[in-house]
């Protein structure tokens, strides 16, 4: 084994059984990743300086190939089931096995990084892949040590990434020839069978999910960002809500895009990067993220290139809807230094409603919000994954990020609900889905009204304007902002046929409450109380 590069750690690979005859690449930076992903063969250099690469058939998350290892330090604090599907130890065993078996044959490349910004609650991560374009992915979407750190860094979880070798699921008990498991007692995370580099990052998400609620951190899916006077937001909200372009603000510093914990003294963020979808990505709407694409440094996921020109085109998505770029958070001109706000004034539940019911925006009790955010929900449209027919469909995802939360709902839940409460946060729901007529009917709410009701929420403003009661809801709409049509604030009024709504919105409410049947058991009265209206 021929250890290469400056900032190798005197904890080297034989604590975790790996031996070669090949390379170990250790800690190498951006040019000579780029280098090694061209030689390879695995990726492209796009005009203006991204790497291009692709993940294959796997495009998005594999959920239905996500395990965690049933053992006894853990298993009695996990919410098994659909969410948190189960492998034995056995079989853990013997992927790990495999993994090691195929790493003895090629060369390696290693990051040694955290995970969250504050020293003290961050978890000290070391990522080994054999592909060099993964292993800068890694690099910009953690928290990077300095070179005194690398130097004596001892890996607290590890990430085994084999993103092209197979299992065999009769022989390992896996759904299929993919797997993202997780062994909490081991500290260790095994990954095969898939390019998408997501799984990499959401598995760091995971861990963190389990570990900090019991030092009493709410570990939360969501962007986060700083106002002028200091006042941190938070952004929840599923893939395609619009986490990402909202809180990439120019009149606010962003702390993170994705992953962050809410402890007794800050919100922190989780990761030193970003990863933001880049469908259609508009340049007039979202500048700071669009300028990424053109960056060196930056990883562009199945994004169509020309093999000529190698002129980007966002707009393409024949390889895949869920085109991404992974870039280090200072590629974002507006950025807190080290990644950290005070305790939040305002939190914003993201929902991009296909339904075209929801108000563009409403204030929240602290009761509602527990109940929206136990919810999670947002609606999917033709297109975005597949088997989806012409119709909206419904999603709840508990926590707006059920795939990544190892405990019971409720955990996170009451956590949310304390911290709101000590901290007297001011709660809203947002709508940047439909208005006017369902998902081919309406028309996506413009983001220019998106943009100008936050900022109303956050600045005040809506604070000194009338609200009503939405009848289906129970939540307060405000009847006027600046820089937004009156007519939007009423989704009903949107629509040409009244009577169509009421019809739609009685549908979503069913929805709701048929959803929310999993959770009465643990919440109280009162939360019951807070959701839609029969």
């Amino acid at each position: 084994m021929k250890n290469i590069g400056k900032y190798k750690s005197t904890h080297d690979l034989t604590q975790h059984n790996i031996t070669s005859d090949n390379d170990i690449y250790w800690n190498m930076g951006t040019e000579i990743l780029y280098e090694h992903s061209i030689k390879q063969g695995s990726g492209i250099v796009g005009k203006g300086g991204a790497l291009v690469v692709e993940t294959g058939v796997h495009t998005g998350r594999s959920a239905n190939d996500k395990f965690m290892v049933m053992e006894d330090s853990s298993k009695d604090n996990i919410w098994w089931g659909k969410v948190n599907d189960s492998i034995s130890e056995e079989n853990f065993d013997k992927i790990h096995s495999q993994i090691l078996a195929y790493f003895s044959e090629r060369a390696l490349y290693v990051q040694d990084l955290y995970g969250g910004t504050d020293p003290a609650y961050r978890i000290n991560v070391r990522a080994i892949s054999p592909s060099p374009w993964h292993s800068l992915f890694i690099r910009n979407l953690l928290v990077r040590p300095d070179a005194a750190e690398l130097a004596d860094f001892a890996p607290e979880f590890t990430i085994l990434h084999a993103p092209e070798f197979k299992v065999n699921p009769k022989e390992v008990g896996t759904n299929s020839e993919t797997v993202i498991t997780i062994n909490l007692a081991k500290k260790l995370v095994l990954i095969a069978g898939t390019s998408y580099a997501g799984e990499m990052k959401k598995s760091v998400f995971s861990i963190l999910n389990y570990l900090l609620p019991e030092k009493g951190i709410m570990p939360m899916h969501c962007s986060a960002n700083i106002g002028k006077d200091g006042d941190t937001a938070i952004f929840f909200g599923l893939s395609g809500t619009g986490k990402t372009t909202l809180s990439a603000d120019p009149e606010r510093r962003l702390i993170g895009d994705d992953e962050h914990g809410w402890s007794d003294t800050s919100v922190f963020n989780f990761e030193g990067g970003c990863y933001a979808k880049v469908i259609r990505l508009s340049q007039e709407a979202e500048p700071e993220i669009y300028a990424t694409t053109a960056m060196f440094g930056t990883v562009l996921e199945n994004v169509v290139i020309d093999p000529d020109t190698r002129e980007l085109d966002l707009d393409d998505g024949s390889k895949a809807e869920n085109t991404r770029a992974a870039y280090p958070i200072t590629s974002i001109p507006n950025t807190t230094e080290g990644g950290v706000g005070s305790h939040p004034k305002n939190i914003i539940m993201l929902t991009a409603d296909a339904f075209g019911v929801m108000p563009p925006i409403a204030r929240l009790t602290p009761e509602q919000a527990m109940y929206h955010f136990l919810s999670g929900y947002t609606a999917k449209v033709a297109g975005t994954e597949k088997g989806l027919g012409k119709e909206p469909v419904a999603a709840f995802s508990t926590c707006f990020g059920a795939p990544f939360m190892p405990r019971h709902p409720s955990v996170y839940g009451n956590l949310l609900r304390e911290k709101i409460a000590k901290h007297e946060v001011t709660c809203w729901l947002v709508n940047t889905g439909w208005t006017g007529g369902v998902y081919g009917v309406g028309h996506r709410m413009p983001i220019k009204y998106t943009r100008a009701l936050l900022h109303g929420a956050l600045d005040g403003t809506l604070n000194d304007v009338d609200f009503r009661i939405d009848p289906n809801f129970g939540f307060e709409i405000p009847t006027s902002c600046p820089g937004v049509d009156p007519a939007v604030l009423d989704p009903r009024g949107t629509w040409e046929n009244a009577a169509d709504y009421d019809q739609k919105a009685a549908h979503l409410v069913d929805l709701f409450r048929e959803n929310f049947t999993e959770y009465e058991a643990h919440v109280d009265d009162k939360v019951k109380a807070a959701g839609p209206i029969l």
